[in-house]
């Protein structure tokens, strides 16, 4: 089969395509025919050596890659069968070898795919949906009536969240730049903020809960709009202790989260896609040939919702 392997940590050159076997699967799992995959910062901070790099970087061979949709080719699983359309973040953040043109996953990690969706939206619905699910859901415990703050709201993981919050009875404000106001307005987005020129320090507003994807500076501005007793969950960088000092003086709560793997909570989004609740926004197809095209794109941080990467 076709693979992309990550030979050392550095630029998209580092990306090299490959011939390997076709993986064997254990119990309990499934082998996928891809057909679609998604790229996420994740994959170029991974690529540059950061990231999960660190995690993964003795595997031998090293593919890249969490987030497919594909056809059930062999299971070993009572949960899905041959010629199932399934798609998840496999081994996140482990090692998840996404890069190929055939994958094997645990089926627990696994969902299948709502018919009404393409294997391209499928495979962009996966590590930021499962992102924006567990923060909101399992972690923060939205309520109907809460007011959410959504950074880089245009963003992956920001354009489900909003849209999940939503529907989860929130009001929700959003930030982007200026130019992509409308998108996160059409988002459902109850108003905009253009970060560029907002005055985090004399803003009207509060928050019961923020959901900070960008990280730096970018928390403290957060604390300065969220309710006493609210809480703030930082994805990329999480919260240093001078920070956590300061939202804990403020009776704020602040903390990191990573998404986990998780097939019950695709089966979640699997229904919210299903019902129209939550729309993944593809922005970019590239195909399987033009990957190192498909990371220097995802490189730029100027994706508005989602790269994807076709077979």
């Amino acid at each position: 089969m076709k693979a992309i392997v990550l030979k050392t940590a550095g630029s998209v050159e580092n990306l090299e395509y490959v011939d390997l076997e076709k993986p064997t699967i254990n119990e309990g799992e499934v082998l996928m025919k891809v057909k679609a995959i998604s790229i996420n910062p994740v994959d170029v901070k991974s690529r540059q050596g950061k990231g999960v790099y660190g995690r993964i970087k003795e595997e031998n061979p090293l593919i890249l890659g969490w987030d497919i949709s594909g056809v059930v080719e062999e299971s070993t699983s009572s949960e899905f069968k041959i010629g199932d359309e399934v798609f998840g973040m496999v081994n996140f953040p482990g090692h998840g070898k996404a890069y190929a043109e055939y994958v094997t996953a645990p089926a627990n990690q696994l969902a299948l795919k709502p018919k009404n969706i393409s294997f391209e939206a499928a495979a962009a619905s996966t590590l930021v949906a499962l992102t924006a699910y567990q923060a909101l859901v399992h972690n923060a415990n939205i309520q109907k009536g809460q007011n959410v703050l959504v950074h880089a709201a245009s963003g992956g993981v920001g354009h489900i969240a909003v849209q999940l919050a939503k529907h989860l009875g929130a009001k929700v404000i959003g930030t982007s730049s200026l130019k992509n106001k409308d998108f996160v307005l059409g988002l459902g987005a109850d108003s905009h903020i253009d970060y560029h020129s907002f005055d985090w320090k004399n803003a009207d507003e509060e928050f019961d809960f923020v959901l900070d994807t960008i990280g730096g500076d970018n928390i403290d501005h957060s604390l300065e709009v969220t309710k006493k007793g609210g809480s703030i969950i930082s994805i990329p960088t999480g919260l240093n202790e001078e920070v956590t000092a300061k939202a804990q003086a403020k009776g704020v709560k602040g903390y990191f989260m990573m998404v986990q793997s998780s097939g019950e909570d695709m089966k979640q989004i699997a229904n919210l896609l299903e019902s129209g609740a939550v729309k993944p926004h593809v922005s970019k197809i590239f195909p399987f040939g033009q990957m190192r095209e498909a990371h220097l794109e995802q490189e730029t941080g100027r994706t508005v919702g989602k790269i994807v990467v076709t077979l």
